[in-house]
């Protein structure tokens, strides 16, 4: 079906480029508003956002993983000794580092061993070295996983949730597409009603000018009065001014359509009407409550229930306790797990973390509110039911009194024509008056105007009946 779409739009595109006439049909007309409608590219936009909002909420039941690092510059170190207690070993330099004076240890213990004072000495400049911390540059990594346990159904609401917007969008999708459809249906049989018309129009003209010409004949020869003449010339201009008009209107319907399709204003096209003297519909019989239930506000207002209800649950599981498992790496430099080293060094963390709601009375109130909320939308969705049982009744009986009204016109056609065709012949036999020639033809184009409006009726009021019941036909696929 795609391709044969495809086909018919480069057909289309082909026949404007060479300038030729365009003719269309029902379906290509249909084919070519869902292709070039802007709002169907809108609603195509809007599912893929739902969708993805659904996956978002399906995603929140896996493990989130996550990494961060840091640096930081620090202008002094960090120093385990205070300078008071290092001053009598030493002395502190005008850039503020400290300077060990080894023979110090003589000073104050001039009876000490030379060996035991040197490795005294030694080992208490190790010390101070050891005391300052070098912190000027600080690096942490951290690799962490957390998993959610229990979050009273708060993830699985949510869920519920974004697959009623998803539904919300693919039905708002196809009721777009179903009033384009009817929009676009509209406007075809509008061309196609003006069209009929206008050439219902030209051909009165020519009848009336085949008798303005026969009575200027008679007027010549003297077997008719120049009262007649006038009367047929007055109704001559009165049915030009009228074909004029059809003409006009049959110009602006076609660029109508021809916006709706999104082709050129100016396109000549040519429409397939020839189905519309053939109009035989059957009035679906299908379970009220069966076809209430496929259309798309009932359809909407149950995923807004099911939305509405997933929130008063959702709001409830602000309620209920959270548990959540986390586990990570980090790791830093520098290194404080093996006494203080300029290396990295990092370790695995792993613990669970509980959150029990006590007092939340805003919590609660939320809760009541959401399930006033739900309530309101359930009678909403009744309300709808009503209201949609009773269009549909109505587009019923409108359909039903558009097939009666379009039998009746085909009856009065027959004697419109058998009616003319007696009047011709009696007034080319000079029995009957221009008077009453001119009565059988007006009679005559009431009729086929009658018929052809019938005609149109029922083929809208099938597209009507067929969108209210939930059963109107397209190719979704392709749009």
């Amino acid at each position: 079906m795609k391709k044969k779409t495809a086909l018919s739009i480069c057909l289309i595109i082909a026949t404007l480029t060479l300038g030729a006439q365009t003719h269309l049909t029902l379906e290509g007309c249909r084919d070519l508003a869902l292709q070039g409608n802007k709002q169907a590219q809108i609603d195509k936009e809007n599912l893929a956002a739902a969708q993805d909002l659904r996956k978002a909420a399906l995603a929140r039941y896996f493990p989130k993983v996550s990494a961060n690092g840091a640096y930081v510059w620090s202008q002094n170190n960090l120093y385990l000794i205070s300078d008071e207690a290092r001053l009598p070993f030493g002395t502190m330099n005008p850039d503020g580092s400290f300077s060990f004076n080894e023979n110090i240890i003589q000073t104050y213990f001039p009876d000490l061993d030379k060996r035991l004072s040197d490795w005294f000495a030694q080992e208490y400049k190790k010390l101070y070295e050891d005391s300052e911390l070098d912190f000027e540059h600080v690096f942490v990594g951290e690799v962490g996983v957390t998993q959610p346990i229990f979050t009273g159904g708060r993830i699985t609401q949510l869920y519920k949730i974004a697959k009623a917007g998803e539904e919300i969008a693919g039905i708002q999708q196809s009721e777009h597409n179903e009033e384009l459809i009817v929009k676009t249906d509209e406007a075809y049989w509008r061309v196609v009603s003006v069209s009929a018309k206008y050439q219902l129009a030209d051909r009165f003209c020519h009848m009336l000018q085949k008798v303005k010409d026969d009575l200027e004949a008679a007027v010549a020869e003297g077997t008719s009065t120049q009262s007649e003449l006038l009367q047929i010339s007055v109704k001559l201009n009165e049915a030009e001014i009228s074909r004029m008009k059809a003409e006009n209107g049959l110009r602006l319907s076609k660029m109508a359509l021809c916006q709706l399709c999104g082709l050129p204003l100016d396109t000549d096209i040519l429409l397939d009407d020839s189905h519309l003297e053939d109009v035989v519909l059957d009035i679906p019989t299908t379970d009220t409550e069966a076809i209430i239930s496929r259309r798309h506000e009932v359809q909407m207002l149950a995923q807004a229930s099911k939305m509405a209800q997933a929130g008063v649950r959702l709001t409830a599981s602000q309620l209920m306790p959270t548990i959540v498992a986390n586990a990570n790496y980090i790791t830093t430099n520098p290194n404080l797990y093996n006494g203080y080293q300029n290396t990295f060094g990092g370790s695995f963390h792993a613990g669970v973390a509980v959150n029990i709601p006590i007092a939340h009375a805003d919590d609660i109130l939320a809760v009541k509110a959401a399930k006033h909320k739900a309530r309101t939308i359930a009678l909403q969705e009744e309300n709808a039911r009503e209201m949609l049982a009773l269009q549909i009744c109505q587009t019923t009986q409108q359909l039903e009194e558009a097939n009666r009204k379009l039998a009746a016109a085909g009856s009065a056609i027959k004697h419109a024509e058998e009616n003319l065709k007696l009047a011709e012949a009696g007034f080319e036999e000079g029995m009957i008056t221009s008077t009453e020639l001119l009565g059988a033809q007006t009679a005559w184009l009431k009729a086929y105007s009658e018929k052809i409006d019938a005609a149109i009726d029922v083929r809208l009021y099938e597209v009507y009946l067929l969108k209210n019941t939930g059963t109107l036909a397209y190719n979704s696929t392709t749009h």
